[in-house]
């Protein structure tokens, strides 16, 4: 009985030992969680592929220069749950994106909503509250 729960307790402590980098693989540590930026840009690539999809738009900076950001979302089929499709985005579309970026100030982010030009929103996280709207 003795060997038993030991090798029980073995077995969790080996599968939690084993889990541990898949969730680490999902940090936020790169990301600027407190700063919450909205961009207006123009699609540049939509990369619908595991294990993240990609939206690539070129925006305009406080200081006036034009930068191509890259922003991650879940995988295709998360995303598919959310209501995005590998259809959302073409090339062109004029879009506003609210997003955390990272930390060391590189164009890129972690995207939390984005308006289409239909006006429109899409959530990572799911489906967009109704009060959710392209800034003024």
């Amino acid at each position: 009985m003795k060997a038993k729960l030991v090798g029980v307790v073995l077995a969790v402590f080996g599968v939690l030992v084993i889990s541990a980098p898949l969730s680490a693989h999902h940090g936020t540590a790169s990301f600027d969680t407190a700063k919450d930026l909205t961009l207006k840009g123009t699609v540049t690539d939509w990369t619908w592929a595991n294990p993240h999809c990609f939206l690539k738009f070129d925006a305009m900076d406080e200081t006036g220069t034009v930068r191509n950001w890259a922003v991650e979302v879940s995988n295709p089929t998360d995303m598919t749950k959310r209501g995005w499709a590998r259809t959302s985005f073409k090339v062109g579309d004029a879009v506003t994106v609210n997003l955390q970026p990272v930390k060391n100030g590189a164009p890129i982010g972690r995207l939390r909503t984005v308006v289409l030009p239909d006006g429109s929103t899409l959530s990572a996280n799911g489906p967009a509250p109704a009060a959710a709207a392209a800034p003024q």
